[in-house]
Order: structure tokens, then sequence, then C-alpha cells
């Protein structure tokens, strides 16, 4: 019992920190996610914001945010083009600098994602887990994981 409210307020303590970090990182990054959208938007047009859904806790699905690195571009049946062919010099450097991921601090302050935590995977691979990787879900993903900390 004890360790259950331990964990308890451990889940809190995180939480509140997750949020912390996420106002502050929002505010103190607002001049850079306006550079960087006005980047996007003049390099690839709308949207800016790259969206995708993905399991998080419990599996229950969530829109997932990052900045757009990709064109749309399309060959001539509709099919988009390969990846390699449409990201475009400031995707690049987008996912060189990790910025990319920068809007994933709106999924922290919604809820969806913690600062620290297994990655979302696609839900093309929800099928394909084995009862033990699926305890993944057991826990709020993160913007990054302990292994990259």
């Amino acid at each position: 019992m004890h360790s259950l409210r331990q964990h308890g307020w451990w889940l809190v303590a995180k939480r509140a920190l997750d949020l912390s970090a996420a106002v502050v990182g929002l505010t103190v990054l607002a001049p850079l996610f306006a550079v960087v959208s006005l980047l996007i938007l003049a390099t690839m047009g709308r949207p800016t914001l790259f969206r995708q859904q993905r399991p998080g806790k419990n599996a229950k699905l969530f829109v997932f945010l990052k900045f757009r690195s990709m064109s749309e571009q399309v060959d001539t049946l509709g099919n988009p083009l390969a990846d390699g062919e449409r990201i475009t010099w400031i995707g690049r450097l987008l996912r060189a600098t990790s910025l990319d991921e920068l809007p994933q601090l709106w999924n922290v302050l919604r809820g969806d994602l913690s600062l620290v935590g297994p990655r979302p995977l696609l839900l093309a691979y929800l099928d394909r887990y084995t009862p033990e990787q699926m305890r993944r879900h057991e826990v709020m993903p993160g913007i990054t994981g302990w292994a990259q900390i």
C-alpha cells in the first residue's frame, strides 16, 4: 500500500514537471516556433504541422504533432513520391536539429505525452507487439526516452 501512495505522488509530480517545462518551453521558444512556421509556409505552404495518430497510454489514440518536413509531391498517378524525394532543405535542417519535434510540447500540455517515456510508435506496429512489448502502453509515452537521456 505504501508503494502505491508513493507511485501516485510520483505521477502527480511528474505531470507537474511536464506541465511546467512545456509552458516554459512554449513561452521561451515562441519566436523560434514563429520563424520555423514562416519558413515552412514559404517553402511548402500549408499546413505547417504534420499530424498523425499514435497510440498513447493504454493504447488510446492521440494526434501526434511535428513540424512538417516533407512536401506533398505526388507522381502522375497521385501517389506520394518517396520520402527522400519529398524532404525539403528546411525539413532536413529541422530533422537534423530535432526542431521538428518542438510541437510535441503541445502534446505534453494536452496530456498526450510526457517529457520522458517510451516513444509512441506508429499504429501499424500495434498488432505486431508481443504481450511484453505491449506493456509500453502502461505508461505515458514521451518526447524522449530514458535511452536518449
